[in-house]
């Protein structure tokens, strides 16, 4: 299940079944439970905890130190839920004392090859980034969001649940749930209602989510009051909850 070539260092916890490939490196703080499969010339170091079923293909970096010049050698993590799968080449990198210490990734995402998550990102479950995708420092992501290829996200910033960026769309403020971006520079384009249909959400839904849209993006009204307009609509429309939640909680403002 390990190949003889591969370097377990001292310190190592790892499950019985879990598969490792030719010349990859794990480092003496790792963790990887049950039905994980390491991939050839993967690297996986720093305080690297790996929940069950996880596939990572060959020459992945994960668990390296953060990329900041204010790191110090710190102790810091990186934790990953299940079932993900990380492809070629994609680069994770532990979080920093700054931003609480740990880089998270969730349950079921998908991670095309090149992709790169930053230190202290806090990214939850069942979102596909492309290749090439990247996540500045600190960026929080919600679930079943897409990342289409060589988009990314500006350090700090928040992208809601179910959105969607387009090709090459690099956002620099967030991103409330639900919303499409797309174009250069990226610009708001409606709602992801492709998306919703293939998840689950009823034609009236959608139709719900669309005119929460035009309130805050649309109607002239300042943010706060076309949230506390929708904020009325939410016990006949619970699904109006994450986009109003998710914009709300902006500290870098809303995308326009």
């Amino acid at each position: 299940m390990i190949h003889p070539s591969a370097i377990i260092e001292d310190g190592a916890r790892i499950a019985e079944d879990v598969k490792i490939g030719a010349f990859s490196i794990i480092g003496p703080a790792v963790e990887i439970g049950p039905g994980c499969e390491i991939g050839p010339h993967v690297v996986i170091t720093g305080q690297t905890r790996l929940g069950p079923g996880n596939r990572i293909f060959q020459f992945a970096s994960i668990g390296e130190e953060p990329q900041d010049k204010k790191y110090r050698g710190e102790a810091s993590g990186l934790e990953i839920g299940t079932n993900n799968t990380i492809r070629e080449y994609v680069t994770i990198n532990r979080g920093t004392a700054d931003g609480g210490g740990v880089t998270r990734l969730g349950d079921d995402n998908w991670l095309m090859a090149y992709c790169h998550i930053a230190h202290d990102c806090q990214v939850g479950s069942h979102n596909i980034m492309a290749n090439g995708a990247t996540l500045a420092g600190h960026v929080i992501v919600g679930d079943h969001v897409i990342f289409a290829g060589y988009s990314g996200a500006h350090q700090f910033c928040r992208i809601g649940d179910h959105a969607f960026l387009g090709m090459y769309g690099g956002v620099s403020q967030d991103v409330p749930a639900y919303v499409m971006v797309s174009g250069q520079p990226p610009r708001p384009r409606g709602v992801n209602s492709e998306g919703l249909k293939r998840r689950g959400f009823s034609a009236e839904q959608v139709r719900n989510i669309r005119e929460a849209y035009r309130a805050i993006y649309r109607s002239g009204l300042k943010r706060d009051e076309a949230l506390a307009m929708l904020r009325e609509r939410l016990p006949e429309q619970p699904e109006l909850a994450p986009m109003v939640d998710s914009a709300a909680a902006s500290e870098r403002g809303l995308l326009r």
